[in-house]
């Protein structure tokens, strides 16, 4: 079973930056990033596919935030620049058993078989 450890949330002011890490014990096909703000529905934030390096950005993240992975330590990050207030959430990993191709299903969370504690992200002056 893989297990996904979160780390790199924090408190950071509007206009800041913020590197999220996701270590993954065990073999995957792909991993997605998701957040969740109280009283909100969790929400896709990216996603990248080991098999096809194919890679998903939500439109609210698009051209700020950057996910990539190393091979070599099973991590994925994603850094997330020009912060706003409203990326303020848990963020989570999950990951899949099974091949996704992510700009078409990395969005939805059915596709995902385990997932992390997550890691808290405040954006506040």
């Amino acid at each position: 079973q893989v297990q996904l450890e979160e780390s790199g949330g924090g408190l950071v002011q509007p206009g800041g930056s913020l590197r999220l890490s996701c270590a993954a014990s065990g073999n995957y096909h792909a991993i997605g990033w998701f957040r969740q703000a109280p009283g909100k529905e969790r929400e896709a934030v990216s996603c990248i596919s080991k098999t096809d390096g194919s890679i998903y950005y939500s439109d609210s993240v698009k051209g700020r935030f950057t996910i990539s992975r190393d091979g070599a330590v099973n991590t994925v990050f994603l850094q997330m620049n020009d912060l706003k207030p409203e990326d303020t959430g848990r963020y989570y990993c999950a990951s899949s058993e099974a091949f996704i191709l992510c700009p078409r299903w990395g969005d939805n969370r059915r596709h995902y078989d385990h997932w992390g504690q997550g890691t808290q992200v405040t954006v506040s002056a």
